[in-house]
């Protein structure tokens, strides 16, 4: 007599193996692992009809002998749990797949997916470990609150500056490039002496920001407000000071808010997108015009020789600030590759992170 087979579906997790048996109206079913081989043998309605149908299968690895099993009116779902939980590369011990048995699509999972369910899982864990041993902070709200009236105090002032720019550029036209200082410059000294506070935040461990990019950037800034613009008068009717404080501003006035809105636990996409994708064009814009407010000060700290060191008596002279200043545009250009590519670590792992919730 010929022997029937019913169409087997498999799909695999590391620690377990399910199968799904196409076979309906079940009766008189026999399922068991002897010898790390699955028998199976039911009676009920499949390819051939209604017959008694059966079938073995010779796992790759061992498994353990207990069978789970449940049956429905269209099919028999069947989980065998692995001895060692680790991904399997074939399902069964000879090389040459049954001719019955084919991939269960519908909950296949690749080895990827696998290790990406393995990690979940073990984050849970972690998670619920370290929650169980770490103590709350009792000044938590108090670190969160003044984070939050940072970010809100620097938010309202960059968006002063940006508005207050935006209105004259709209009224003046290239007319409002030359005053600008003079109409933004208190409240751009207000931020940036605020702005110390980035670098002082992570060394008290109140934010997860690195000190390294957080110094340079507010160093950077400084050196630019308070050395170039603030003391050299040639350099505030600049056109070049327009373009800096408006790059400034217009990535502050949305790092700010995004900042700000983590302190209390929200998030809105589209500013999160604003604030992981617009600092791609503006940070390195700034950059630029940072560095070509540093050339046009050069000749100016050479005629003035203001900040100049003196030389010893037998070198004569002294040694202008300007070299100081080309220095400092190599070590911009190396702050900037720094920063963009914290910036870009932190893009990359924020999505991730989304990516992993949506899955």
């Amino acid at each position: 007599m010929q022997l029937l087979t019913p169409h087997v579906y498999w799909a695999q997790r590391r620690g377990e193996i399910s199968l799904r048996v196409e076979l309906c109206d079940v009766t008189d079913l026999n399922i068991g692992v002897q010898e790390n081989t699955l028998h199976f043998r039911a009676q009920g309605h499949g390819a051939k009809g209604q017959n008694e149908y059966e079938f073995s299968l010779e796992f790759r690895e061992l498994v353990k002998p207990e069978v789970q099993h449940r049956s429905t009116q269209r099919q028999v779902d069947i989980k065998v749990h692995k001895q060692t939980e680790r991904w399997w590369d074939r399902l069964t011990l000879q090389e040459k797949k049954p001719l019955f048995l084919a991939p269960d699509f519908d909950r296949w999972m690749d080895e990827s997916d696998a290790e990406m369910e393995l990690n979940k899982k073990e984050e849970r864990i972690s998670s619920i470990n370290v929650e169980s041993r770490v103590r709350k902070d009792p000044f938590l709200g108090v670190k969160r609150g003044y984070l939050f009236m940072y970010n809100l105090v620097q938010f309202l002032g960059f968006s002063w500056i940006f508005v207050n720019m935006s209105v004259r550029l709209f009224i003046l036209g290239q007319d409002s490039f030359y005053d600008t200082f003079h109409t933004t410059a208190d409240m751009m000294y207000f931020c940036q002496m605020m702005a110390v506070l980035e670098v002082v935040n992570p060394l008290l461990g109140l934010v997860r920001t690195g000190f390294i990019p957080a110094l340079i950037q507010v160093t950077g800034r400084n050196v630019i407000l308070f050395v170039i613009f603030g003391c050299l008068d040639e350099m505030q009717n600049k056109a070049v000071v327009f373009f800096v404080f408006y790059f400034w501003s217009c990535i502050e006035i949305f790092r700010y808010p995004f900042y700000m809105l983590g302190c209390i636990g929200t998030e809105w996409k589209l500013l999160t997108w604003l604030r992981y994708t617009l600092w791609i064009p503006l940070y390195p814009l700034g950059t630029i015009a940072e560095a070509v407010a540093v050339v046009q000060s050069l000749a100016v700290f050479d005629e003035t020789g203001m900040f100049a060191l003196p030389l010893p008596p037998f070198l004569g002279g002294s040694l202008s600030f300007s070299y100081s200043l080309r220095l400092y545009l190599v070590l911009m250009f190396l702050g900037l590759f720094t920063n963009f590519r914290h910036l870009y670590k932190q893009r990359r792992r924020r999505y991730r992170s989304r990516k992993k919730k949506q899955l």
